[in-house]
């Protein structure tokens, strides 16, 4: 537990200094007149609940209209309904990280604390996924995406472990086959891999790298693996914030939270414009029945604001 406690603290470090007394109010910072066109004329950013201590991880289960996200040091999982009803899911969680749903739509989790990947079968059960590679500990699985195979992506930098309890000599992004717990690497070369989000099409995959304080797009091969990478963008900018987490719309929009807020680009690379949040932001998720809300974990709050195009759904 202390050293996830002091990862956060370098988090908040480096996302944005330490949480304000006061917090300011949302706004659009629009770019274009096409990031203008994705948000309804009156919209404003809802802060939906608060008082933790680092929220991450959301994920919209829609057959009963709640979200989950993992607030990391807290090490739990909480659930928000969209009535504003605040449960605990899930505690210990292993100070879970990156949550997302399989195709059959059971939970699957990257824990910081057991540095593994895990899977909530129907029963309540969890069952272990990946843990290890080539007989080793990975580093600190960090954030998950399923394609729509059932193979699921995940990053593997070194943020939930002492220098000295790395493993493996790569900050690793995998593919894992459930069905086996097998998982091959495919990207070697990054610095701290973070958020990921396939194209609706899923022929490319986008991951950013929060060291670099870029976004990098990979063509997705016929059998799964990653070509082609390179920078989709460059989010190095002299304001405090890096690229974390990250989704896409059924338009191809990709929603990248970074310094300031959550960055919304086009397919081509181009940035559109920033939603500006209160608190620093590290990951994102479409929820509502209509998927046209995009919750926002910042700091020891949940976002929300409503978009005029849906994300891609989980259901």
């Amino acid at each position: 537990m202390l050293r996830i406690t002091k990862w956060v603290n370098r988090q908040i470090k480096q996302l944005g200094s330490t949480f304000p007394k006061k917090l300011a109010s949302g706004r659009l910072d629009a770019k274009s007149q096409t990031f203008k066109n994705l948000f309804p004329k009156k919209v404003k950013i809802d802060r939906v609940a608060t008082g933790f201590q680092f929220t991450e991880g959301p994920i919209w289960f829609a057959e009963e209209n709640y979200l989950l996200f993992s607030d990391i040091p807290a090490n739990k999982i909480f659930q928000l309904t969209t009535y504003g009803k605040l449960t605990i899911f899930r505690e210990p969680s292993n100070n879970s990280n990156g949550l997302t749903r399989d195709k059959q739509g059971r939970l699957i989790a990257c824990e910081h604390g057991t540095r593994r990947v895990t899977r909530t079968e129907t029963d309540g059960s969890i069952t272990i996924l990946a843990d290890k590679f080539q007989g080793k500990n990975l580093n600190s699985p960090n954030d998950v995406v399923v394609k729509s195979d059932g193979f699921i992506y995940f990053t593997d930098p070194p943020y939930g472990i002492k220098l000295e309890q790395q493993e493996q000599p790569i900050q690793g992004v995998y593919r894992l086959d459930p069905d086996v717990n097998e998982i091959i690497v495919v990207a070697d070369d990054f610095d701290k891999p973070n958020g990921l989000a396939f194209s609706p099409d899923e022929k490319q995959l986008y991951i950013d790298d929060s060291e670099r304080r870029h976004i990098r797009v990979f063509d997705v091969k016929t059998d799964g693996t990653l070509a082609n990478g390179r920078i989709f963008y460059d989010m190095n900018v002299k304001k405090t914030g890096l690229p974390d987490g990250m989704k896409v719309d059924v338009q191809g929009h990709i929603y990248c939270t970074g310094a300031g807020g959550v960055w919304v680009f086009d397919r081509e690379g181009n940035h559109l414009g920033t939603i500006v949040t209160p608190e620093q932001p590290a990951n994102c998720a479409w929820g509502d029945e209509d998927w046209q809300s995009l919750y926002i974990t910042a700091q020891t709050s949940v976002y929300k604001i409503r978009v005029n195009i849906p994300g891609i759904s989980l259901a």
